[in-house]
């Protein structure tokens, strides 16, 4: 029983979606889909490929929200309640994401001129964004690492099939999760699905907050 109840755990953390709630969530939830919609179809089953475009947009988000949150800190002389470091982080933490992927996949001449054209039209996109809504940049990031656990899982089934060869971790992962010597693509995924899942939470927790204060705001 035990063993079910923690499998159902999983599943139900694995699974985590933020219902909308109003219209900023709406158009947060509206991109994502209509993104997954294009990964879809241009990747298909090519999880390899698809992690490497995916994450050099996810690296994009931490960098341009640290940077902003900084620069907000300084003019209003305000303190920051740790959210700087916690982008900056997040950022650091999806390039190396792209830098294990980018060993494992080993992208053509079109995949990496995709990427260019890619993170310099959303990191363009990001930054108005975040400066004309931050909730709705935050949701809209939730909503992306949620779809993000959504691929890693896919990703992990296609490994457990067969149908992925189960190579060996490059020594980047290995050294920057502490993995075991031995350790193979799999435990790479699972990695770094798990870092996705925190990213997921720790954006709709932001998302949450900058709600309220735009509610303490109206009224």
């Amino acid at each position: 029983m035990n063993a079910i109840n923690e499998r159902n755990s999983e599943r139900n953390t694995l699974e985590l979606h933020h219902q909308v709630r109003n219209l900023s969530d709406r158009i947060a939830l509206g991109i994502t889909l209509t993104l997954r919609f294009f990964a879809d179809t241009f990747f298909a089953k090519r999880y390899g490929n698809r992690a490497i475009v995916l994450e050099t947009v996810a690296a994009v988000p931490g960098m341009v929200g640290g940077m902003l949150v900084h620069l907000r800190c300084l003019r209003w002389m305000t303190a920051d309640h740790g959210w700087i470091r916690t982008l900056l982080d997040e950022a650091e933490n999806e390039r190396m994401h792209l830098m294990t992927f980018v060993q494992i996949a080993r992208p053509n001449w079109f995949e990496r001129l995709v990427i260019l054209l890619v993170q310099a039209g959303f990191f363009v996109f990001f930054f108005l964004l975040y400066l004309s809504s931050p909730r709705t940049a935050h949701r809209l990031v939730g909503y992306f690492e949620e779809q993000a656990v959504i691929s890693y899982t896919l990703y992990l089934a296609e490994i457990d099939a067969g149908r992925v060869d189960n190579v060996a971790a490059p020594d980047l992962a290995i050294r920057y999760w502490n993995l075991p010597a031995n350790a193979r693509l799999r435990d790479v995924v699972l990695a770094v699905r798990q870092d996705e899942m925190g990213h997921r939470d720790v954006n709709h927790e932001y998302a949450d907050a900058l709600t309220v204060i735009e509610t303490q705001l109206e009224i």
